[in-house]
């Protein structure tokens, strides 16, 4: 798998939380912006298709005065490759 450079996570040189109690993992949101709710999941559902992603939350926000006021964000992780773990 290549990466995109300007996706990934920049941490200091050095930085390890392996040890820690709470650890970091790196995780991005995705926003789907519809007419409504139903256009919005659509949105969601097609682009979660299309990609190795797994989804570790979901929340809502309706943007007043906009075109598309439901906004659906998706939080979620890479899948690894295999081989990569």
């Amino acid at each position: 798998m290549e990466f995109d450079t300007g996706l990934c996570l920049e941490v200091p040189e050095g930085f390890d939380d392996s040890d820690a109690e709470t650890q970091v993992h790196a995780m991005a949101r995705k926003l789907f912006p519809g007419v409504t709710a139903a256009d919005a999941f659509r949105k969601a559902g097609e682009w979660v298709a299309e990609h190795d992603v797994f989804l570790t939350d979901v929340s809502w926000d309706f943007m007043h005065d906009e075109d598309e006021p439901f906004v659906l964000s998706a939080y979620f992780t890479f899948e690894p490759e295999p081989g990569d773990v």
